[in-house]
C-alpha cells in the first residue's frame, strides 16, 4: 500500500477515536460536545477558582467528568447541567464507587438555558461556545449573586468580553457584561486540548459579578446599547435621525405617558426631543465604538428625564 493511503487512513482512524470516548460514547459536534483532555488546564481552572470547602459549584457541560472530578474534591457540593443523557450515565459512572457519588455531586439534565438555576457560589465549566452569550447573561441576573465564573469561551468571544473602547471587537457583549461584571482574559487554551478539537482556539475568563449590582433596567439599558452599536461607528446623532426608530421611541414616550396619568404636550416632537437630550449630555458626535460604560450611563439618565425609553 502507498505511504500516502497509509497515512491517510491513520489520520481518518485519529480522527474516528478523537470523536469517541474511552468507553465508547460518540461525542456529538452539533452540541459542542468538545471534551478537555488536558489535565494541566484543567488543574489551572480550578486552581484560578480558588474554591472553599464550603463551596457549592456549577458545571455546566460536565461531559465525561474530567473536570467534575477534580472539582469534586475541592468544593461542598458540584451541580452538573448536562442536556446528553447519554454523558450523564457516563458521568455518573466514572463517579460511582467513589467517596463524591453520593453526597457531593447533584446532576441537571436538560437545558441549562431554559433550567431554573439553585444558588452555587462558584461557575467552572467549560461550556458548548454556542450557548455562550445567553449562558453569560443568565449568570449575570441570577440571583443571589454568585462569587465567580471561570469559563472556557471560543477566543474571539472572550477577547469581546474584555474588550475596551476603541478596540476593534469592542462591540455590545463586552458594554452589556462590563456593566455587571469584572471581566479578565486568564490564559488561552489551544484546541489540540480537547476531544475531539474544536475548529477554533479557546480562552479561559474570569466573571466576578459586580455586588451590589448597579441600580438599572437592564433591559432598557440593553435596548439603548443595541441601538447604538446598530452602527457604532456612526454618530449618535446619526443614529438617532432614522425614522422608525424615532417612531419607536415615540411609542414608548406614548406608553410612559398613559402609565404616569401624563397629558403628552401638543407641540411634541420626538425627534427635537432626542436632539435635545444629545445636546444637553454632550453625546451627539460621539460613536458607540469609543464611548465607556460611564458614557451610555449619561445617556440613559438623560433620555429617560425626557420621558424617552427604550423598553
Amino acid at each position: 500500500m502507498p505511504k500516502e493511503r497509509v497515512r491517510n487512513n491513520q489520520e481518518r482512524r485519529t480522527k474516528e477515536e478523537n470523536k469517541v470516548s474511552s468507553s465508547g460514547v460518540r461525542f456529538n459536534k452539533d452540541l459542542g460536545q468538545h471534551i478537555l483532555k488536558n489535565p494541566l488546564v484543567v488543574a489551572s481552572m480550578v486552581e484560578k477558582a480558588a474554591i472553599r470547602p464550603s463551596d457549592t459549584v456549577i458545571e455546566i457541560g460536565p461531559g465525561t467528568g474530567n473536570l467534575t472530578l477534580k472539582l469534586l474534591e475541592k468544593c461542598k457540593l458540584v451541580i452538573a447541567c448536562e442536556l446528553d443523557p447519554r454523558l450523564v450515565a457516563e458521568l455518573r459512572k466514572r463517579v460511582q464507587g467513589t467517596q463524591y457519588a453520593h453526597s457531593k455531586l447533584q446532576v441537571i439534565v436538560g437545558d441549562v438555558i431554559k433550567a431554573d438555576l439553585p444558588f452555587f457560589d462558584l461557575c467552572v465549566a467549560n461550556i458548548p461556545y454556542q450557548i455562550s452569550s445567553p449562558l453569560v447573561f443568565k449568570l449575570l441576573l441570577h440571583r443571589p449573586i454568585f462569587r465567580c465564573a471561570i469559563i472556557m469561551f471560543q477566543r474571539e468571544f472572550a477577547l469581546r468580553l474584555v474588550a475596551k473602547p476603541g478596540e476593534k471587537l469592542y462591540c455590545r457583549l463586552s458594554v452589556n457584561t462590563q456593566l455587571l461584571a469584572r471581566v479578565d482574559h486568564i490564559m488561552k487554551v489551544g484546541k489540540n486540548n480537547f476531544r475531539p478539537p474544536p475548529k477554533v482556539e479557546s480562552s479561559v475568563v474570569r466573571i466576578e459579578p459586580l455586588n451590589p449590582p448597579p441600580q438599572i433596567n437592564f433591559t432598557e439599558w440593553d435596548g439603548l446599547v443595541r441601538i447604538c452599536f446598530s452602527r457604532k461607528s456612526k454618530t449618535l446623532a446619526a443614529i438617532f435621525k432614522n425614522n422608525k426608530l424615532c417612531d419607536m421611541l415615540e411609542k414608548n414616550y406614548n406608553t410612559y405617558c398613559s402609565l404616569n396619568e401624563m397629558e403628552k404636550p401638543e407641540d411634541f416632537d420626538i425627534k427635537k426631543y432626542v436632539d435635545d437630550a444629545l445636546d444637553e449630555c454632550g453625546m451627539g458626535l460621539k460613536r458607540a465604538r469609543a464611548m465607556d460604560i460611564d458614557d451610555f450611563l449619561s445617556l440613559l439618565y438623560t433620555f429617560n428625564c425626557k420621558g424617552i425609553h427604550f423598553a
